[in-house]
């Protein structure tokens, strides 16, 4: 337990208090996220790729502690696909085959390099589930474009395709997740807020390690921690923030303990990191999902934290309740024939948007259709 003042009693991350000879007490309660699969995780290791591991992973991590899965999907050759019919068959199997299971369903809005290029067609593709599946409670919001590594490619995430997915965000009632790699991102996220692109309450996922970005040391945390909030004393980031952090590689330790001892959320999970320590002998002890979770529960119980339930989580980050009977009966009303229709349309001037008339991804693809290429620089630049 924690002794904290009246006046700090607004706090969106604990939210659990109780008074007690007049002084206020609170228990901290934590949000751990379970990173599945990833884009990139190769073979070999213990990764869920079919829609059927990845939802029996699911329930196993969310009854470890796990009150989010963040999803990725994999084609029939283990590569990173952004296909809504995976989409859609995970999260079926999810609600339907395991009903107890409230876990907060969090999808990547990247995962296939070979659509991540800022052409129509791909930026079109990289939100097809997200407008047509149900039952997406979050989704990846990467604040900026940067290079993977050296050698590695670009991450391309240019103010024409934020924009249309913030604005696709908002009127399917999906919550972004911040996933910020550097301190530029951090400000772009309270540009976008600010023009009323993104809504607050705003969530953070610090990602460090990468080789274009920060790295995954404690000192990083802090740094961008302390950006926030200089953001916010300057009316540049709203007051209601939640911050969750992973580190890749290495780095996952480091960071998962940083960020408890700073007060935030942690990530842990397979698509971040695949060792999960050394033995003895100095040998490798491969991890899994499960593994990775458990041991988070357990760091967070050991810091003196409650481990934060799906309900509490929802809670904590401003999210309905999940209503399970009218997921399961819109998951049962979509077919996979409208979401290969949606495929088939995808890049074309009228988008076909299974739920509703939404008319961003047709809008996105005609500006870059329509504008050379002097034009559409200089609309991105005036978004800034």
């Amino acid at each position: 337990m924690q002794r904290i003042l009246e006046a700090e009693l607004y706090n969106y991350d604990k939210v659990f208090y109780y008074f007690h000879e007049r002084k206020y007490y609170i228990m901290a309660k934590t949000i751990i996220t379970a990173a599945l699969t990833g884009a990139i995780t190769p073979h070999g290791y213990d990764v869920p790729e079919t829609p059927e591991e990845i939802a029996k992973t699911a329930y196993e991590c969310w009854k470890a502690g796990a009150a989010i899965v963040h999803l990725h999907m994999r084609d029939d050759n283990g590569a990173g696909v952004m296909d809504p019919v995976k989409f859609y068959e995970t999260i079926k199997l999810i609600r339907k085959n395991y009903p107890d299971c409230d876990v907060i369903i969090n999808c990547t809005s990247s995962g296939d390099n070979r659509v991540s290029d800022d052409s129509p067609y791909g930026n079109a593709v990289r939100m097809l589930h997200h407008a047509n599946v149900p039952g997406i409670e979050m989704g990846t919001f990467d604040a900026g474009t940067f290079n993977w590594g050296i050698p590695g490619g670009i991450f391309s995430n240019s103010p024409t395709f934020l924009t249309t997915l913030g604005n696709l965000y908002q009127e399917r009632n999906i919550k972004p997740e911040f996933e910020v790699f550097d301190m530029g991102m951090i400000r772009a996220v309270g540009v976008y807020w600010k023009k009323g692109i993104v809504k607050a309450p705003l969530h953070f996922q610090l990602c460090l390690g990468v080789v274009g970005g920060l790295a995954a040391t404690p000192a990083d945390v802090q740094d961008m921690l302390a950006y926030i909030q200089r953001l916010q004393a300057e009316g540049n980031l709203p007051k209601e923030v939640t911050v969750s952090g992973f580190g890749i590689g290495k780095g996952h330790l480091p960071v998962m303990f940083s960020a408890l001892a700073n007060g935030c959320h942690v990530r842990v999970g397979m698509e971040d990191n695949v060792v999960y320590g050394y033995d003895k002998e100095g040998k490798k002890i491969l991890a899994n999902n499960l593994m990775l979770v458990e041991r988070a529960a357990r760091a967070v119980e050991a810091y003196g934290n409650e481990v934060a339930t799906s309900a509490e989580a929802r809670e904590m980050l401003g999210l309905a309740p999940l209503d399970h009977e009218a997921v399961v009966k819109a998951l049962d009303a979509l077919t996979i024939e409208d979401l290969e229709k949606a495929k088939a349309e995808c890049g074309k001037e009228d988008v076909v948007l299974v739920f509703g008339s939404l008319s961003y991804l047709g809008e996105v693809i005609r500006l870059e259709r329509e504008t050379n290429v002097f034009e559409r620089k200089k609309e991105e630049r005036t978004l800034w």
